[in-house]
């Protein structure tokens, strides 16, 4: 017998609500609506919002004059589950295997949203009210760049304004230690197309007389980094923010992650930017990455042909005080100063989030590192992460406001990947955190 909250939980687990693929619209629609009638049957008044995509839910407690008001942000949609195969339990069953669920979505972001729902439940259910005014706003398209979150924001902003924004989408350093994310890496993504010949030309007959563009991506994807990874786009590393030293000073004393990062990662050996850790490598430095590459003949065996066309998909990870669009401008520029010959070149931009910074020990800050100091037991890490929430900056830029980023993932919890999974104790100290963020965020 499961409790009552790990039902529910596992209830929004079954809805595949993958927001990138429109053959799951409909799955994602139902999640949708079981989320707004569970956020109405614990006492709050929740109201389903259309937009381009799929639906926004806002759902508020009674606001009281002369209380903060906090709002709690999440997200329902998920990542595909392909490839399949890798799977050692179904995608879209929840299954508990040993301590952990493992589902796609049970850490990002339905188990860590879930915990703060049965928080609010299980407080209102004792006392009857919340000790802040509070605006919980769940989305459907994180997963795909939250397109429509900010003109929703825009346009309701006098609905949604508040003090402070809350988020579990982040992780923790390690299993029972509170973990306090203060910013956050943006994105910039690219793609590029290398066209040739009109049609597959026979490697033989034209082969040595026409360029490959199989072969010419490969060479522009080579000129993005020197031998040691340095990022090599003019300008890259102009508007980058340095880090502290407090920074430096706390992120050593973390431990050596180096060793926990090959065992997690299965890589042979670590490779980054000289002259940085390997947490500041993927905290508080710019990367340019190849998301996939291709062109020509995938089939079995040989086929000898020189394609017509080739590709690379590129993100570049941003960080305080990079501008996304200036990034994608400069790349842009660099790819077409290093055009190789015999090709058309083709650069799509893609999708934009800037970086998030805040200060720690801001008032909120503190409140939040209370917060999980008395859920989890001594002092919180207070960290950065390489990932990306665009959503983060949008809530400062419409609402003016800063976001407590409180993670409940663990470093295996293979997000986006194959056998994602959440430990339950996560799960239910989840539910803890959020009693004890909202008390010391009223005081």
């Amino acid at each position: 017998m499961h409790s009552p909250e790990l039902n529910d939980l596992f209830t929004l687990l079954r809805f595949a609500s993958v927001s990138t693929d429109s053959k799951h619209n409909a799955d994602t629609r139902a999640a949708a609506d079981w989320l707004a009638a569970k956020l109405n049957r614990i006492g709050m008044a929740a109201v389903i919002h259309e937009t381009p995509g799929h639906p926004v839910i806002i759902a508020k407690n009674k606001h009281l004059e002369g209380r903060r008001t906090v709002l709690l942000y999440g997200h329902y949609d998920v990542q595909p589950a392909e490839p399949y195969t890798e799977w050692r339990t179904p995608p879209f069953e929840p299954t508990i295997v040993g301590d952990r669920i493992m589902c796609r979505g049970a850490t990002d972001n339905k188990g860590q949203l879930m915990a703060h729902v049965c928080g609010l439940e299980k407080t209102l259910r004792e006392e009857g009210d919340l000790p802040v005014n509070l605006i919980c706003l769940f989305e459907g398209e994180e997963e795909i760049g939250s397109p429509n979150l900010k003109p929703f924001l825009e346009a309701h902003r006098d609905e949604l304004k508040c003090d402070v924004v809350a988020i579990s989408d982040t992780g923790m350093v390690a299993a029972g230690v509170g973990t306090f994310t203060y910013g956050l890496r943006g994105i910039a993504c690219c793609e590029v197309i290398a066209r040739g010949p009109s049609i597959d030309l026979h490697s033989g007959i034209w082969g040595g007389a026409v360029a490959n563009p199989a072969t010419m991506i490969a060479r522009l994807v080579s000129t993005l980094h020197d031998a040691e990874g340095k990022v090599q786009v003019p300008g890259f590393y102009d508007a980058v923010r340095l880090l502290a030293d407090w920074e430096r000073d706390s992120w050593k004393k973390l431990g050596d992650t180096a060793s926990e990062t090959l065992e997690l990662t299965g890589s042979p050996e670590l490779f980054g930017e000289a002259g940085y850790t390997e947490l500041e490598q993927r905290w508080a430095r710019p990367t340019a990455e190849v998301n996939g590459i291709g062109g020509g003949y995938q089939g079995e065996g040989s086929k000898t042909v020189i394609p017509r066309e080739a590709f690379a998909k590129f993100s570049f990870r941003l960080v305080p005080d990079q501008q996304p669009d200036e990034i994608l401008a400069a790349v842009e520029a660099h790819l077409k100063v290093h055009q190789p010959p015999g090709i058309r070149l083709e650069v799509k931009l893609g999708h934009t989030g800037f970086p998030y910074l805040m200060d720690p020990f801001s008032p909120f800050g503190l409140a939040a590192q209370r917060a999980l100091e008395t859920t989890f037991g001594g002092k919180p890490a207070l960290i950065r992460e390489g990932g990306s929430i665009p959503i983060v900056q949008a809530f400062k830029d419409v609402l003016g406001v800063d976001t407590l980023l409180l993670g409940l993932a663990l470093p295996d919890c293979q997000a986006h990947a194959p056998n994602e999974n959440f430990p339950i104790a996560n799960f239910e100290a989840g539910m803890v955190l959020n009693q004890h963020l909202l008390r010391e965020l009223a005081k």
